[in-house]
């Protein structure tokens, strides 16, 4: 009975320290993902870097270096979900609102990009997720883009997380490229001592009706958050504030579909022009009603 009782006493004692060491993990991972919020200078980078196949005729993506100011700001802030907003700074005060990206802790409940304008939804077991954070990523107009799960890392002064999902073409490339639909993303988000980096290595991926994949070329990039004052970005401060009531409607339109755990297709277009281009064209005291419509119009049914 005695070692019985020492076992159990034991086994109390561990189970206890590892509670409290998930509870030290996950407020430096909420301190991790807060620490990409705030105003930065960005520069944006990409390369192909190999080609499947030798073919003459092939024409390679041309390297992409870009840069600009972004103010990310903390719309939600719970001890279970973390949503930063993006806003990209054009010019002087000309705001695009820019992607979004949702942190929630254990979740289990995924949108998985599949090709076309669809993502299929599933689901994993609690066990799977255990510790580990979802970064749910949004498009300009808050549908879908893409999604995955992994643990955030601290370990010899260096704080990231890494993890591997497939998304629709970016935006520097839909226009351009026909040749493959889907981006397999290795998605690095990595907190540095200038602010944080976001470092890609993507295999671009042609995938036909039943998911099989044909890998086209493979891609590298690196964007870089460097911090500047918050002042620099008070003009993407205003924009929020006086339209951060109209996207909570699309947000919570948006969060009426994800409800259902059932696949989202969606229109490319609709009136000859794409979602982003009819919100974009609102203001901030939009009713919710109208967005509403908006949205409705582009889920197919």
């Amino acid at each position: 009975m005695k070692i019985k009782l020492k076992l159990i006493i034991v086994a109390t004692l561990f189970s206890n320290l590892i509670l409290v060491a998930q509870k030290s993990n996950k407020k430096e991972d909420i301190k991790a993902i807060k620490a990409m919020c705030g105003c930065y200078e960005v520069k944006f980078n990409f390369a192909e870097t190999f080609q499947k196949e030798k073919d003459s005729t092939y024409k390679a993506s041309p390297v992409k270096k870009d840069y600009g100011l972004e103010w990310v700001e903390l719309v939600e802030d719970a001890s279970d979900k973390l949503v930063l907003q993006h806003l990209l700074i054009v010019g002087d005060d000309a705001i695009v609102k820019h992607w979004r990206q949702d942190w929630i802790y254990e979740n289990t409940n995924f949108y998985q990009f599949f090709k076309d304008k669809t993502w299929k939804f599933e689901q994993l077991e609690a066990k799977q997720v255990k510790g580990q954070w979802t970064q749910k990523v949004y498009q300009v107009d808050d549908s879908p883009r893409y999604e995955g799960t992994a643990s955030w890392v601290h370990v010899d002064g260096k704080h990231y997380w890494m993890n591997t999902t497939d998304a629709p073409l970016p935006r520097r490339e839909h226009t351009i490229r026909k040749d493959y639909d889907v981006l397999e993303r290795r998605n690095i988000h990595e907190i540095t001592d200038y602010g944080w980096l976001h470092e890609q290595d993507n295999r671009k991926i042609a995938r036909d009706d039943n998911g099989k994949d044909v890998e086209i070329a493979q891609e590298k990039g690196l964007d870089l958050y460097i911090k500047v004052e918050d002042s620099k970005c008070l003009a993407a401060q205003n924009y929020w504030k006086e339209n951060k009531n109209m996207w909570k409607n699309v947000r919570d339109k948006w969060q009426t579909f994800f409800d259902m755990n059932q696949t989202i297709h969606l229109e490319k277009s609709v009136d000859n022009k794409p979602l982003f281009m009819h919100l974009f064209d609102l203001k901030g005291d939009t009713p919710k009603a109208e967005t509403d419509k908006i949205i409705d119009s582009f889920v197919k049914r």
